[in-house]
Parts: C-alpha cells; structure tokens; sequence
C-alpha cells in the first residue's frame, strides 16, 4: 500500500492548504511547524520559571517572553527541519504505517503542500529568528544564557541533520530529554533566580523522562520505515518488548525523581504524589499499546501526550502552591 493510498482525510492537501493569498500563506507556514507539538517546549520553560520563582522571590517577564519566543521558534525550526530531512531520507517517503498527525511528520512535502526547498528556507528563517530573540535574552540578562541557547541549538540541528543524526543512532531520546527537559527547565531557573540550578536540575529530570517517553511511542508505528530507511531510531534497536518495558522505565523514573525531591525538601507534602498514581496507570495503559493494532497504539499516543501535558501543569502547581 503506498502512501497515497494510506492517506488520511485528516493529512494537510493542496486542496485544503492552497491558495496564493495572504492568509493561505500564513496558515500554511503556521501548520507546517506542527503546533499542537510546541507544549513540549513552552511547559518546561514555565516549570523553570516557576522554580526560578520561587527561590528568587521575582519574576523577570522580559526574561519569561524572550525565553518563550526563542524556545518555541527553535523548536518550530527543529520540527520543519526534521520533516526535510526524513524526507530526504526516504523515512517519511515510505511511512506506510503512520498515525497522523502524530507520526510520519507534517505530510507537507510528501502530499505536495509545500517543497522541500519551501520547508528547508522556512526552518531556516525560523531558526534564525529563534536565534535573534536568544541574543535579546543574552543582552538581558548576560553571557551564561549563550551556554544554554548553542547547546540547544545544537541538540536541535544534530537530532536530524546527517552525518550526526542522532535520532538514527539510538541518541534521539537522550537528545530530546536534554533539550526539551534539561536545558530549558535549569535554563529559565537560571533566568528568574540568577542563582544554583541543582534544585531545578532535579526538576527537570521528570519533565525529561516524559518527553522521552513521547518520542519512543511516537517512533513505534515508523517502526518498519525508519528500519527500511537505515534509520536505526531506539525502538528498531530494542524491538518492541523492550520498548515496551524502557517506557514503563522512564515514567516509573519521573514518578521516583518527584519522591525523592519531596525526600530532600524540595517539594512540600507527599500527598502531592497522589496525582502520580494517576499518570502511572495511565501509562502502564499506553505501554500495553506499544504493538497493537493501529486504533490501540493511538490511544497510548495520546496517552503519552497527556502525562507530560498534565505531569507539567502538576509540577508547576505543586511548585507554586
């Protein structure tokens, strides 16, 4: 079955999509960055701010708007910037067994929504764009946040840009862990308290494991065409039974973090922890979906959005409260 044939109603069409008018435009440029996505990047800038927060005693809102423009635009570049390289890869070419819009990119390229050379300039301005609010950030609040934004950055471009291509060398979850959970949350810490980020550090550790989590389900229905591409991602490497049981690893690991942070002070009351049993039944659902039939293996999809949806509006409750 080929792509066109497999083809959801859902998937972006020229149809759907087209027009020279100013609007088309935009709302193509705007689609194309997958922004039901750009949460992972926005919830751990404000689990930063609010731990930032509460050691400083202030909040610094340029600090807060700078960090979020830079984070979100970076992200958006790295999203487009990926779907080119999938594509060149032949990975996203051949995703017969894709679950849209989760998996098997945007479909902007593959459907002829935009080309490849269309998707490549527009990741590029936007990260360029991400880069120009990042130096506003380093005027305002000095060179340490240099550190932070080039290894971002980096992680971002490095994740899916060859020779590196570090989603293709079993490296793209620890990469994502880092750059959607490491870096922002100590990062946007760092801004609001000008002090320590080892407290913040902690913090970020649960936030990392649930992005983590979303990527290696999200990897899952690409299985056969990330393995037919050369594409060596985490789960081609561990099959699905051990995939299964590194998932249920990473969100037993958030779960045992925010333990021991409440163990050390940080977070107040264990009765905070109540909301957790939650998330884990929740996930121990979705990991027995890892294999399963097409409309089971969504499920856990979403599944896995909402822990990390929801265990970052926790955090930052619990932070703050």
């Amino acid at each position: 079955m080929t792509a066109d044939t497999n083809r959801s109603p859902a998937e972006p069409s020229v149809e759907s999509l087209g027009g020279s008018g100013l609007s088309s435009l935009l709302r193509r440029l705007l689609l194309a960055t997958r922004p039901m996505f750009l949460t992972a990047s926005i919830l751990p800038v404000l689990v930063g701010t609010s731990w930032g927060y509460r050691v400083g005693g202030t909040l610094d809102w340029t600090a807060l708007a700078l960090a979020l423009a830079a984070i979100v635009l970076i992200h958006a570049a790295a999203n487009v910037l990926n779907d080119v390289f999938d594509d060149l890869g032949g990975t996203d070419r051949h995703n017969d067994e894709r679950i849209f819009p989760f998996t098997g990119g945007s479909r902007f390229i593959q459907n002829g929504v935009m080309s490849v050379r269309q998707m490549a300039l527009w990741g590029a301005f936007l990260l360029i764009l991400g880069i120009v609010f990042g130096l506003g950030l380093v005027v305002h609040s000095g060179m340490l946040v240099l550190l932070f934004g080039v290894a971002g950055v980096a992680l971002g471009l490095l994740y899916s840009i060859p020779p590196m291509q570090l989603n293709a060398r079993g490296l793209g979850e620890l990469a994502v862990g880092a750059g959607f959970g490491i870096l922002p949350v100590t990062g946007a810490a760092w801004l609001q308290s000008g002090i320590s980020v080892v407290g913040a550090l902690v913090l970020s550790l649960p936030i990392a494991c649930w992005i983590m989590a979303i990527l290696l389900m999200n990897e899952v229905p690409d299985l056969k065409a990330d393995q037919a591409a050369g594409k060596h991602t985490l789960v081609v490497r561990l099959g699905l039974n051990r995939t299964r049981w590194l998932y249920l690893l990473l969100q037993v690991l958030a779960l045992a973090i925010l333990a021991v942070a409440v163990s050390l002070g940080m977070l107040q009351s264990a009765t905070w922890l109540i909301p957790g049993i939650f998330l884990l039944l929740a996930a121990i659902v979705a990991a027995f979906g890892v294999g399963a039939v097409t409309a089971r293996l969504k499920r856990s999809i979403q599944l896995t959005l909402m822990i990390h949806m929801l265990g970052g509006l926790w955090l930052i409750a619990w932070i703050l409260l």
